[in-house]
């Protein structure tokens, strides 16, 4: 996190920003849909909303603001996520059969707290660690949840059989289809990882350190609906020597013939978003796939997935500042113009790098040290950030991670290449 504490007025801010765009992206759902768990990765958006106050609650005014009385003691096993050092927790599967507390008993929590809050924040402590870079991370937090939010809530209103939209015309976002082509890269000893006056970062982006990288190709753009339906067309999804043999028992036992969300009636393929059903777009980039199929492909293009290293490289060289994004449109646009893009606000991109930690990390210290670090086995790095990715979120470090077997997240493929041998 930052070494540097925000000012108090800018922290008092953000805080109250960040708190009310979570609640903007609930305002369009009945009270029904604020309760749906389909599956066990997905929660119910009462919960997301509840879990973020909690993190709060938990990790600031209860140590910190003086005389804080909880605002309901069974709320700490009924809200807390993984965190083993706080106590017991409510099953992630059963998080769907909490009918109570009510949505508007959550949003009274929620003001509960965020006038709670709004003491420290003014008070002497607010101006100082742990509090301000608690805080920090706490809304960072809030932000992975509102991304969170909006691809919990597709998985539910995707797999509902009415397939109802979300947000009408909010996918609205086409662009000319154009050939993929690939931007030579130079290699060498790089620094990766992020600086330690980042404004924030979070722990597993540290420490910065050096990495060689071989010459490589790094494709401009992310590949397209047309161009994984040509792998679909040309059998991928029946060639086992183009996939990890994990990722074709995987891709076998799930009955898997093409990405999350689409459809074929009879000759057509359909895909649902955001906004509804609608006939697949050849020229928006392709997404919802697993690590699995992102691979297959890339090994069917006779290409290969990046490392996180190399995109991070060619990120620092093309990104120069976060994603602005301030119109939300949650759904990948396509591609326009030339040169390398596509890179922090339209799909989470699949790298070839297993999540570790990096030479010589620390996680942060006490119970908050199992925010990331106890997650470094068994599951793979995405580079990037995606359309539903908060304004101003992500950034060239990010490390985001998922098992590669998951495909509820916007996550989609960047094609590199091996540079030419002299």
């Amino acid at each position: 996190m930052s070494a540097a504490a925000p000012r108090v007025a800018v922290l008092s801010d953000a805080y109250r920003y960040v708190r009310s765009k979570t609640e903007d992206l609930c305002r369009p759902l009945s009270v029904d849909d604020h309760g749906v768990q389909p599956t066990a990765d997905v929660s119910p958006p009462k919960w997301h909303l509840a879990h973020t106050t909690w993190f709060f609650e938990t990790f600031l005014l209860r140590p910190y603001l003086a005389d804080y009385r909880v605002f309901d003691d069974q709320y700490s096993e009924l809200f807390n996520s993984y965190y083993e050092g706080v106590g017991s927790r409510h099953p992630r599967a059963e998080r769907g059969n909490l009918s109570r507390p009510t949505l508007d008993e959550i949003h009274n929590y929620r003001r509960y707290v965020d006038v709670a809050m709004a003491m420290l924040l003014d008070s002497g402590q607010g101006a100082k660690d742990p509090v301000a870079s608690r805080t920090m991370l706490g809304l960072n937090h809030e932000q992975q949840h509102q991304e969170l939010i909006v691809t919990d809530l597709k998985f539910i209103l995707g797999h509902n059989p009415l397939r109802p939209a979300y947000q009408p015309g909010a996918d609205d976002n086409f662009a000319p289809s154009r050939p993929q082509s690939y931007v030579p890269i130079t290699g060498g000893l790089v620094m990766v990882g992020a600086e330690s006056n980042e404004p924030f970062c979070f722990d597993n982006e540290t420490p910065q350190h050096r990495v060689w990288l071989e010459d490589f190709e790094f494709a401009e753009r992310l590949v397209t609906n047309q161009e994984y339906l040509a792998f679909i067309e040309d059998g991928g999804y029946r060639t086992p020597s183009l996939w990890l043999s994990d990722g074709w028992r995987e891709a076998s036992e799930r009955t898997w013939q093409a990405p999350e969300y689409w459809t074929q009636r009879d000759s057509t393929w359909y895909e649902y978003t955001l906004a509804g059903e609608s006939e697949l777009r050849p020229t928006l980039p392709v997404t919802h796939i697993s690590f699995y199929e992102a691979d297959a492909f890339a090994r069917w293009s006779g290409a290969r997935l990046a490392t996180e290293f190399e995109w991070e490289h060619v990120a620092k060289q093309a990104v120069n500042e976060v994603a602005l994004t301030t119109t939300p449109f949650f759904h990948p646009r396509g591609a326009a113009g030339n040169g390398v893009q596509q890179l922090l606000d339209e799909c989470w991109q699949w790298t070839m790098s297993s999540y570790a930690p990096y030479p010589g990390f620390r996680p942060l210290s006490g119970t908050l040290g199992e925010y990331n670090g106890k997650f470094m086995a068994n599951q793979m790095v995405l580079r990037g950030g995606s359309c539903g990715s908060p304004e101003g979120h992500v950034r060239n470090t990010y490390r985001n991670f998922f098992y590669a077997k998951d495909r509820w997240q916007f996550t989609g493929i960047r094609l590199v290449r091996n540079g030419a041998k002299l």
